[in-house]
């Protein structure tokens, strides 16, 4: 894809993200056809939120929003592995399907928490050059 390149796509997170929703896709074919439009539309609504709302984040302006998005994020990516863990207790798929993409959800889940933590970090810094301008 060629012409404008937007902030979220040179994220590392959300391009972490991106490829985690594709493995969790894969691991929702070996689901039973009955648990397609329930279990599997949950995840995939949940996974599919995780770079969404890094992207909806990064297009607000204010900090505090950047952060909402970041939030709402982390808890989609939560969600998942719930769900993933829930499907696993139903055999629906292996728990070694789960642990084989577990090392990119924790690598997701750092980066969310880092980027929120460097945003929440600025906004101090602007509060306290705030209080030194008054």
């Amino acid at each position: 894809m060629t012409g404008i390149v937007y902030s979220f796509e040179k994220l590392i997170v959300w391009q972490e993200a991106k490829k985690l929703v594709v493995d969790v896709y894969h691991l929702l074919d070996s689901f039973p056809k009955f648990e397609k439009y329930a279990l599997c539309d949950q995840i995939r609504r949940a996974i599919v939120s995780v770079p969404s709302n890094i992207a909806e984040g990064s297009g607000r302006r204010s900090l505090k929003e950047q952060i909402h998005f970041l939030e709402i994020a982390y808890g989609s990516l939560m969600e998942t592995y719930n769900q993933l863990l829930i499907a696993i207790e139903l055999t629906y798929i292996t728990e070694e399907s789960v642990e084989a993409i577990k090392p990119s959800i924790d690598a997701v889940a750092k980066m969310i928490n880092g980027l929120s933590n460097s945003y929440e970090q600025k906004l101090e810094e602007q509060a306290s050059t705030k209080q030194l301008n008054k």
